[in-house]
């Protein structure tokens, strides 16, 4: 744990997974857009990592003069463990953590939250991170579980699954100890740790606790699971076999679905960026009283004067901007440019974005393109400034498997680029258009496909790439739609009237009611 940045009391803290200021992407850019166009605020940043060595060395943004709070936290890193030492530990205490597991079963999402373990005292004199993880009693506690669920499974398997899981528990409580006096308001972009960090510092502090979701986490984490390609954190080498990796999946999974049931217990308001979205978070257990939408907006204005710069005709270059990771499914979009390709040989790809995250994948991508002979169409351009890249580009595409509400179709819109996508979060609302029937009826700004389809991707691109009567009326209906509803201005004006709400409720003593 180290303190990067503090040189004076935030209004608003927000505590950062594995995003802003290390890792460049949506949500990254979504909290450096909040900060800068909020800046009657003053913001402090909790940035909570795996591990120190899958991080640059440096913060790739630059801290803007109202973010005056920085802490990090790197949960797996070996200085951050407690030093060895032999305890006895109770059975009583162990009972607690048994009401933890129970209240996570629970399927009345009205039951509170225990109040035995709400309080940062359970985790840091109670059953202590050392208590749990050398006490004798710990120890009689994980066998005997592992005897009761998994007695198929390799103990040394069941027992490493189980410390892993646990071990960010202690860590959240640690950091919110250190940063509890932090902020008036605590705003977390994700349930996950930094949801659970955001409810133990609420619960303590009786401090609110805003909540917006970017993607439905619990979601998203059971899609790295399935993939195995994160194997969470980097990578704990858990699964060895297909019986092993099922059941610790299905910890790992029950372990995220309770800690975003415990952010969405105490979290008001529950913020998503499209309905769909919203309807998710309250079959997760979110009350829908405290549930609503509020959409990205982009800098129209510094991205619509790009299309001045933009060539006669339909340039003939896909782009894709995006981490080269496999929650973006970039071996699909490979797939599909060998299609293009074929029908239409002057194409290009342009892949915008780091490939350093996940360096096995990205090998793979690179190997894939090797045998379908793409070397002379696809390009890896590394970390670009968009407002060069969009005016040269013909089509935007995103292949995810997963998203919420992807800033960068936003942005291309704004730029006067029709996009071809994947069915997931909102891009249907972005292409085809959301809930508002002034917004359907703009037409289609784009084309939407099904999740790895490499044909139906290529389709998509052939058709737009060719046909310029209908990629110009695409390209009227996406500068149409981001200029009607998806503005910077309309996201910082409601952002800053959910902050004023709460801190009217903090002065009233209502928050919560």
């Amino acid at each position: 744990m180290k303190i990067l940045h503090d040189t004076a009391q935030p209004d608003i803290l927000i505590p950062c997974e594995g995003t802003f200021p290390y890792v460049r992407g949506g949500v990254s850019s979504w909290i450096a857009q909040l900060i800068a166009g909020l800046p009657q605020y003053k913001f402090g940043i909790a940035f909570i990592g795996s591990q120190k060595k899958d991080y640059p060395p440096k913060p790739l943004y630059p801290y803007p003069e109202n973010l005056v709070y920085v802490i990090e936290m790197f949960m797996f890193d070996d200085d951050e463990k407690p030093p060895i030492e032999s305890k006895d530990g109770s059975v009583e205490d162990f009972k607690r953590v048994e009401e933890l597991y129970s209240w996570f079963r629970e399927k009345d999402n009205n039951t509170p939250f225990p109040k035995e373990i709400q309080k940062l005292d359970f985790y840091r004199n109670i059953i202590s991170e050392s208590t749990f993880l050398y006490s004798k009693e710990a120890w009689y506690f994980i066998t005997n579980k592992n005897q009761e669920n998994a007695s198929d499974l390799s103990f040394l398997d069941y027992f490493w699954s189980v410390r892993s899981i646990h071990i960010p528990i202690w860590k959240m409580a640690e950091l919110a100890y250190v940063i509890k006096d932090k902020g008036a308001i605590i705003h977390s972009p994700s349930t996950g740790y930094a949801g659970f960090l955001s409810t133990l510092i609420s619960h303590e502090t009786g401090k609110p606790f805003i909540l917006t979701e970017h993607g439905i986490y619990t979601k998203e984490r059971k899609i790295d699971l399935i993939s195995n390609s994160l194997s969470l954190y980097k990578k704990l080498d858990l699964f060895r076999d297909t019986s092993k990796s099922d059941y610790i999946q299905t910890m790992w999974v029950r372990f995220f679905e309770g800690i975003g049931k415990m952010s969405y217990s105490r979290a008001n308001p529950i913020l998503s960026l499209f309905g769909v979205a919203k309807e998710t978070q309250i079959a997760y257990g979110a009350k829908a009283e405290r549930c609503r939408v509020i959409p990205n907006g982009v800098d129209i204005e510094k991205l619509g004067k790009t299309i001045n710069e933009r060539p006669e005709g339909i340039p003939q270059i896909i782009t894709l901007i995006g981490r080269v990771v496999s929650i973006k499914d970039i071996k699909t979009f490979i797939q599909a440019m060998r299609i293009t390709a074929n029908a239409l040989p002057d194409v290009e790809a342009w892949i915008v974005g780091p490939a350093d995250e996940e360096k096995e994948y990205a090998q793979e991508c690179y190997e894939l393109i090797d045998i379908l002979n793409l070397k002379d169409t696809i390009k890896f351009l590394g970390f670009q400034d968009i407002s060069k890249i969009l005016p040269q580009s013909g089509l935007l595409t995103l292949t995810s498997i997963s998203e919420g509400m992807p800033l960068v179709i936003l942005e291309g819109f704004a730029a006067g680029v029709p996009c071809v996508g994947t069915d997931v979060g909102s891009c249907k609302e972005l292409i085809y258009g959301g809930e508002n029937p002034e917004d359907i009826a703009l037409g289609s700004a784009g084309v939407v496909c099904p999740i790895a389809n490499a044909e139906a991707l290529a389709k998509g691109y052939i058709e737009l790439l060719s046909d310029e009567e209908r990629w110009l009326e695409a390209q009227k209906v996406a500068i149409k739609r981001v200029n009607t509803f998806y503005t910077q201005e309309l996201f910082l004006d409601t952002y800053q009237k959910v902050y004023e709400d709460v801190f009217k409720q903090i002065e009233e003593s209502s928050w919560l009611e």
